[in-house]
């Protein structure tokens, strides 16, 4: 490893600047194994798009699912799939190379990797809609400038504090995916967060109410509200879940005030600063003395960039017009502006997840 600090890398980026320094680094058994590394990784980087686009074929085409049951050879897939037979021998070799699938005895079988995907839930469905993404981001320079207009905002229009109400497929998309991608933000929430000396919960922006189901199976004496748009509410029947369920806009009616812990999970990262300021006011308004206020979603890792939430949220949100990444320490400022102390901020185990910052009403 590199020292780590800052005068050093610069000496070391210095040097990363003089070919003879490479050449050199070629000649040394363990500086060539670490300058071999980081041309992987280079290359790695160079080449991402490609691994993102090899990977939506082979979930548009469900290449996985038809290998589920057992192995099949190139000329079914090719089938199948309706896709050339030498075109699908390259697609099937780029999905080896990124550990989804093996090849034994001239069949096609799931590797532990693309048995995984097929059960982390809602990574197929965000897998889907990338291509709205991709296309945002065809014009990268311009778009950092800002000078595109984005599509991606168009999928997610309730950031804009409604969904169109004559378009019930429009709402229900939204609905699913956020259900599905939602366990394993429940799962790590869940992980750093106690609920256990809290009577009653309200969910802010929450959706189906996955979060709260998944709240409710570990604590069932737990009280629990759910409040979002009356669109989301509305887009599919309500399970008989034991939530209770409240329609408004976070922007424009106060929030329900008979709960001690509210949480608000994958939200803050939707919006403005100005709109979250203003949310916080509201939680604050809302909880009684003492209440307790759950944050969770992915977070910038600050001063240590993350290569998760600094490259694909932070850029995700950017392409959606509304609202923004933020590490744990811009949400903690935020949450003491609004008159909150902040209680809990901890390395979360898989930041690509969650992370968590907790505050109290003083």
């Amino acid at each position: 490893m590199l020292p780590a600090s800052s005068e050093r890398l610069g000496f070391w980026a210095r040097m990363a600047l003089s070919p003879r320094f490479h050449r050199l680094v070629e000649r040394t058994p363990g500086l060539r194994r670490f300058s071999r590394a980081e041309g992987r990784a280079l290359f790695s980087i160079l080449s991402g798009f490609v691994q993102a686009q090899t990977l939506f074929a082979v979930v548009e085409l469900r290449i996985l699912h038809r290998l589920k049951e057992g192995g099949a050879t190139t000329e079914a897939l090719a089938t199948l799939t309706q896709v050339p037979l030498a075109r699908m021998k390259v697609l099937m070799q780029a999905a080896a190379a990124l550990k989804l699938v093996c090849l034994r005895q001239g069949r096609w079988h799931l590797t532990p990797r693309g048995a995984a995907f097929l059960t982390v839930p809602g990574l197929e469905a965000m897998v889907s809609h990338h291509h709205v993404l991709y296309s945002d981001l065809s014009d990268p320079v311009a778009f950092f400038r800002g000078e595109t207009t984005s599509e991606l905002a168009g999928f997610w229009p309730y950031v804009f504090g409604t969904l169109a109400q004559t378009d019930a497929a429009l709402a229900g998309r939204y609905s699913t995916l956020m259900t599905e991608s939602q366990a394993l933000v429940a799962e790590d929430t869940l992980r750093m967060v106690d609920f256990s000396d809290q009577k009653h919960l309200l969910d802010i922006g929450g959706g189906t109410g996955a979060f709260l189901r998944a709240v409710g199976r570990r604590y069932p004496d737990l009280s629990l509200t759910l409040f979002d748009l009356p669109d989301v509410l509305t887009s599919s029947e309500p399970p008989r879940d034991g939530i209770a369920r409240v329609a408004g806009s976070f922007r424009s009616e106060a929030l329900p005030t008979s709960a001690d812990v509210i949480s608000l999970v994958r939200v803050l990262y939707d919006h403005s600063d100005d709109v979250v300021r203003a949310l916080l006011e509201k939680v604050y308004s809302a909880l009684p003395s003492g209440g307790r206020l759950v944050i969770s979603e992915p977070m910038s890792g600050g001063h240590q960039p993350d290569p998760a939430t600094d490259v694909y949220f932070a850029i995700y949100t950017m392409a959606m017009h509304t609202g923004r990444t933020r590490s744990q320490l811009e949400i903690a400022n935020l949450l003491k502006d609004a008159g909150f102390s902040v209680s809990y901020l901890r390395s979360a185990p898989r930041p690509f997840i969650t992370s968590v910052v907790e505050a109290r009403k003083v």
